[in-house]
């Protein structure tokens, strides 16, 4: 590594720290960037009790650009330190960014894979997938190039996950193929150094998918309650009805991955997050056999620029760490039970009764909370909660939709996003400063958002159009 990037990087860190902390949209309990951009998680896993979480990570701006590896770590997905910087854009492999990778453990090291993006004076792009290792999970060292570009895909190849299955290890690519479609390839090792080239195993126009986009980004490949799933982030899918409303998308396919021949059979696609906010997201499995995950709250090219953080000199943030069950076909997302500890101050009310009027609650009100409503008896027609004057979620029990509505913090106007939902049952907020998710009847439908109200408005209003009774608590969130 070239000591003077890094060195650089710190020093934004510091030049820029109490720009930084000063703006009341930084989040209280959410990860985020020291200075400058972050985006996708990467290399997470957990190794001897601690967990590890690095992301992608842009120190010098608030922009794109060639990106380092950032890193956390925690013995608990609440309390998180930082660390040193684990890659920078410093060898010829990846002088354009070290772009987004995974973690294993082999023969008592942390390996690293990710993607180094090269570029030439004309732009061109050159892409390899990368190695390097470390002993401690600290300091790493890189090990250089251990795939380059196969025939039949663009130079769009890129955000390894590795795993290993039985005797052998196995890597999923996001890529473009030439004839421009996103797919999926796997490739196979031995070693973690020399790789087999298996083909693709999921793509546009596979497997009688059709035309579903030009890119697929940060594939990630993992069994879950019995079958195999394939996470992943297509790029260039046109809106349909409720579906596919941000810039970028981030779903699922549930199948069975045939190792031998190298084949996914698969269902369809399914979103895995309804919000305006989130993408490229990256499983790990813990030393307690849970499936984690962590998404990044943001989406690349969608509004990026009018964040009202970038003033103070940073943008973007991960989700909270989820824990993924499969059940009759659907990816479950539960916020992890650590998350609990941070629970302070519990106001409770029972049976509360909500008509037609707005209600606010004595003691029902902040911006770093969780807000927990089951609801008993719902023969309403609507049902609302609006946070701070910005964001409302609303369920209509005739239409049988779901709708998170905010102020969009471009334009000004009211935006949305919305699911089929067939009852309500039971809702889950999770209120930080700038951001909220809503988990909906224990994590069947997720929404993920970043909102930017005024920082002196904390209310929490509940409307009704018809009776409806519902058991409310209320936590402060003290991490």
């Amino acid at each position: 590594m070239s000591d003077s990037i890094i060195e650089r990087a710190y020093e934004e860190v510091n030049r820029h720290k109490q720009t930084v902390e000063r703006d009341y949209h930084r989040l209280h309990y959410h990860l985020m960037p020291p200075v400058g951009l972050l985006n996708d998680p990467n290399g997470f896993i957990q190794w001897n009790g601690t967990y590890h979480l690095f992301y992608q990570w842009m120190p010098f701006k608030t922009g794109h650009g060639a990106k380092f590896w950032g890193h956390y770590s925690s013995t608990d997905l609440v309390y998180w330190s930082s660390e040193p910087i684990a890659l920078a854009p410093t060898d010829w492999f990846d002088k354009n960014g070290c772009y987004s990778g995974s973690a294993v453990v082999d023969d008592g090291r942390m390996k690293l894979f990710y993607t180094g993006n090269v570029k030439d004076e004309q732009g061109n792009r050159e892409t390899y997938q990368c190695m390097a290792e470390s002993l401690d999970g600290v300091s790493f060292e890189k090990k250089g190039v251990v795939i380059t570009l196969p025939e039949g895909y663009t130079a769009h190849f890129r955000d390894p996950k590795v795993w290993k299955h039985e005797l052998d290890w196995y890597m999923v690519i996001g890529a473009q193929s030439k004839d421009l479609q996103g797919k999926a390839v796997l490739f196979k090792s031995e070693d973690l150094k020399a790789w087999t080239h298996l083909g693709v195993i999921a793509g546009s126009q596979e497997n009688n998918v059709g035309n579903f986009g030009y890119m697929w980004e940060c594939p990630d490949v993992f069994e879950l309650d019995g079958k195999e799933i394939l996470l992943v982030s297509p790029q260039g899918l046109a809106p349909i009805g409720m579906q596919f409303q941000n810039k970028y998308q981030t779903g699922y396919f549930v199948g069975s991955l045939d190792y031998e021949s190298a084949t996914f059979t698969h269902g369809a696609f399914q979103e895995l997050d309804r919000g305006f906010e989130f993408y490229a997201p990256q499983t790990t499995l813990d030393e307690k056999g849970r499936r984690i995950m962590f998404g990044w709250m943001g989406v690349p090219e969608q509004g990026e620029e009018a964040h009202p953080t970038i003033k103070h000199k940073w943008i973007h943030s991960m989700t909270l760490p989820r824990e993924l069950h499969l059940v009759d076909g659907k990816i479950i997302q539960q916020p992890v039970e650590e998350l609990k500890m941070m629970r302070k101050n519990e106001v409770k009310y029972m049976s509360v009764v909500f008509d037609k009027r707005e209600m606010e609650l004595k003691d029902i009100h902040g911006e770093s909370v969780e807000l927990e409503l089951t609801i008993k008896d719902n023969p309403f027609q609507t049902f609302a909660v609006s946070f701070r004057n910005n964001v409302t979620f609303k369920y209509d029990r005739h239409s049988q939709i779901a709708t998170l509505e905010r102020v969009s913090f471009v334009t000004g106007d009211i935006e949305k996003r919305q699911c089929s939902l067939i009852t309500l049952e039971h809702i889950s907020f999770f209120v930080d400063s700038s951001s909220i998710e809503i988990f909906i009847n224990g994590g069947q439908e997720v929404f993920s958002a970043r909102m930017f109200p005024e920082e002196a408005d904390k209310s929490i209003v509940f409307h009704g159009n018809g009776d409806v009774i519902a058991d409310i608590t209320k936590w402060e969130i003290r991490p």
